[in-house]
């Protein structure tokens, strides 16, 4: 497959919309440790990387390009973080707000839910030990 430096290298990059893109980055940047790889005009676009192996796009509104909106949840991003206590703590106090608080679930994961300033919905989750999903009620179709 070839590379090419004006776009992120993941198999799948999320484009989520925000009504002020500087303003995402920066929070994404200070609340998740996300890093600006590629700006698209002054408040276009900008594609992030996160972690060693994903990317998100941050788009502007445009068109049928709209942010959520409220009491709709059209979708919710999964961050796996290395700990998750101290991610959910810096998102809180940057502003972000709880929608589910933090726990720790049968299959392995301790995860909570918020909703950064552009009213994007994010599971941040740490996996704290490994379980099959025999183990909860789950069924393994093919190994991971």
């Amino acid at each position: 497959m070839l590379t090419n430096r004006s776009a992120p290298p993941a198999t799948v990059t999320p484009v989520l919309v925000y009504a002020d893109v500087p303003a995402a980055v920066a929070w994404l940047e200070a609340a998740f440790g996300f890093e600006e790889k590629v700006r698209i005009g002054d408040a276009h676009r900008a594609q992030l990387r996160v972690g060693s192996d994903s990317a998100v796009v941050v788009a502007d509104v445009d068109g049928e390009r709209v942010p959520p909106i409220a009491n709709a949840v059209t979708h919710v991003v999964k961050l796996r973080v290395p700990d998750v206590d101290a991610a959910f703590a810096r998102a809180r106090e940057l502003g972000a707000r709880v929608i589910e608080e933090l726990r720790t679930w049968e299959y392995g994961e301790r995860s909570g839910v918020v909703e950064d300033i552009g009213g994007h919905r994010w599971e941040l989750t740490q996996t704290l030990r490994d379980v099959a999903p025999e183990e909860w009620g789950g069924t393994t179709i093919a190994p991971w």
